[in-house]
C-alpha cells in the first residue's frame, strides 16, 4: 500500500503520507517501541489481522493515503464478509525499534496474517520462507512487469503494492526562469544550474534531508540497467558477485560529494533534518527561498506538503547520463505463509489489489498504479515526471530480486558521506554488504 512504496516508512515527520504508499521507509525508517503496537479487539472468527504503520505528517493533515487504503479494505470486508483488525505501529518513540524490525519479529512469530512491508523486509522474510506466494491470485495477472519483478524472491511473488511511489526533483520554475536556467537533464547540467543559483544569492540551492539524497545515486547508478540493459542478467551478475554494486554507484556518490564540497547541499544540516524540515526544505521551499528539493509523488498533490505553492512548480526526474530519471520505490502487501488466517488473507489481497480496488485507490490518492490496466490523471506539476514513468523511463530503488537491499542500505551509506566519510569508504561498505550477501 504505499511505498510501496516502497515510499519507505520513514521517520515521524514523513510517515504515513509517505507511507501506505511508500512506506517511504525501514532500515531508514521510523522507530518505535513494541509497546506502541495497538491491537483492535474484534471477533476472531472471521478476522484477518493486518499489521501496518498508521501515521500522519502532522495532526491536522488529512491522511489521504490512509483513507485510500480504508476504502479498499472496506470493499474487501463487504465482499468477503470478514473484518480486518489493525495491529498498528505508531511512532511515539523513535529510539527503540524500526518499523522493519517490528515487522520481522511479528512475521517470524506468525503474529498477524497480512502485512504492509518495505522491500528490505520483503527480501528477508521472503528468503526465509515466511511469506506466501501470491502469483496465483487473479490480481497478480494485471501487474506491470516491473512491479512483479521487484516483488519476486526466489521465484515467488511474495508482495503486491497498491501504488508505485515515484521520487523526483521539485523545482521552483519561477526562480529558474528568473535566472534564465533550463531544467537540467544530466549531472553536468545540474551542477551548472546550482552554480548559477548560488551566484544569484541562493546560498544552498538544493534543500536536503537525511532520507532522500540516495535518489541521486540510484538515478545515475541504474539508468542504463533499467533502460536498455538486460535487467535479469545484470541482477544475476550482482547476486553472484561477478559485478559490483560499488561500480554502479561510485559516480552517484562522487556527484553527491561534489554537491557537498561546492556548498550546493548543506551536509551538516541534511544529516540531522527530517523530510520536509530543515533549511532548504518545507517552509523555505514553499516561501520561494530554496529553488530545489526532492520528494515523492504525493507531496505535489493538493493539501499535502508541496501541494499548493504560490509559484510555478514542476516535478522532474533526477539527472543521469540518459536524461531526467524518476526513481521508483515500492512497499507491498504480503501474507504470512503460516498465518492463522492465511487463506482468508490471500482473498483480502486479491480484492484490495484488484483493478477495481486499485482504480479507487489511485483516484483517491492520484498515484501511479501497479496495475497495467489502471491510469489516473495527475496534477499539472507532476506531468513531466508522469510522462517519463508512462514511457517506462525510470530506475528502481527497491528490487527484491537483488540480494543486497537497496533503499535502506544506500540511505545509510549516504548518511556516512554526509557525516564526512570519503567516497572510497562508502564504496567499501557497499562491497562488504555484497560480500556478506
Amino acid at each position: 500500500m504505499r511505498p510501496i512504496a516502497s515510499k519507505r516508512v520513514r521517520k515521524g515527520a514523513v510517515a504515513v503520507v509517505a507511507l501506505v504508499g511508500a512506506l517511504v521507509l525501514g532500515a531508514c525508517s521510523t522507530s518505535a517501541p513494541a509497546e506502541n503496537l495497538a491491537v483492535q479487539d474484534v471477533d476472531e472468527e472471521r478476522t484477518v489481522n493486518f499489521f501496518s504503520p498508521m501515521e500522519k505528517i502532522s495532526p491536522d493533515t488529512e491522511n489521504t493515503a490512509r483513507t485510500a487504503s480504508d476504502l479498499t479494505i472496506a470493499m474487501a470486508e463487504e465482499r468477503l464478509g470478514l473484518t480486518l483488525a489493525y495491529h498498528t505501529y505508531t511512532a511515539e518513540n523513535y529510539q527503540d525499534k524500526t518499523y522493519d524490525e517490528v515487522c520481522l519479529e511479528r512475521a517470524r512469530n506468525n503474529s498477524d496474517d497480512l502485512y504492509l512491508l518495505n522491500t528490505d523486509a520483503i527480501v528477508t522474510l521472503g528468503s526465509e520462507g515466511h511469506l506466501a506466494d501470491l502469483s496465483g491470485l487473479s490480481c497478480a495477472q494485471n501487474l506491470r512487469e516491473v512491479v512483479r519483478a521487484a516483488n519476486t524472491v526466489d521465484g515467488k511473488l511474495v508482495a503486491i503494492p497498491q501504488e508505485v511511489v515515484a521520487y523526483g526533483l521539485f523545482v521552483n520554475k519561477d526562480i529558474f526562469d528568473e535566472c534564465e536556467l533550463s531544467l537540467p537533464n544530466t549531472p553536468e547540467e545540474f551542477l551548472e544550474c546550482c552554480r548559477v543559483l548560488k551566484e544569484k544569492g541562493y546560498e544552498t540551492p538544493v534543500g536536503a534531508n537525511r532520507w532522500w539524497l540516495e535518489t541521486f545515486v540510484f538515478a545515475q547508478a541504474y539508468a542504463d540497467l533499467y533502460n536498455g540493459g538486460d535487467v535479469a542478467a545484470e541482477v544475476q551478475a550482482l547476486n553472484e558477485g561477478r559485478a559490483r554494486y560499488s561500480d554502479y554507484m561510485r559516480p552517484g556518490f562522487e556527484f553527491l560529494k561534489k554537491l557537498i564540497d561546492l556548498g550546493y547541499v548543506d551536509a551538516e544540516n541534511a544529516l540531522v533534518s527530517e523530510a520536509f524540515e530543515g533549511a532548504g526544505e518545507g517552509d523555505d521551499f514553499m516561501a520561494g527561498t530554496c529553488p530545489i528539493v526532492m520528494a515523492y509523488w504525493d507531496a505535489a498533490n493538493t493539501d499535502t506538503a508541496y501541494g499548493s505553492p504560490s509559484f510555478n512548480m514542476e516535478v522532474i526526474g533526477f539527472p543521469s547520463a540518459r536524461g531526467q530519471m524518476p526513481v521508483l520505490s515500492m512497499t507491498g502487501c504480503a501474507v504470512g505463509e503460516r498465518a492463522e488466517h492465511r487463506d482468508e488473507a490471500l482473498k483480502v489481497v486479491d480484492v484490495i489489489c484488484s483493478d477495481e480496488a486499485l482504480q479507487l485507490y489511485a483516484e483517491t490518492n492520484r498515484v501511479i498504479s501497479p496495475s497495467k490496466n489502471v491510469e489516473v490523471e495527475c496534477v499539472e506539476p507532476l506531468r513531466p515526471l508522469n510522462d517519463l514513468v508512462q514511457a517506462d523511463t525510470y530506475v528502481l530503488a527497491s528490487n527484491a530480486g537483488m540480494d543486497v537491499e537497496q533503499w535502506g542500505n544506500v540511505c545509510l551509506i549516504v548518511r556516512d558521506l554526509l557525516g564526512g566519510a570519503t567516497v572510497d569508504e562508502c564504496m567499501a561498505k557497499l562491497d562488504a554488504l555484497q560480500d556478506a550477501a
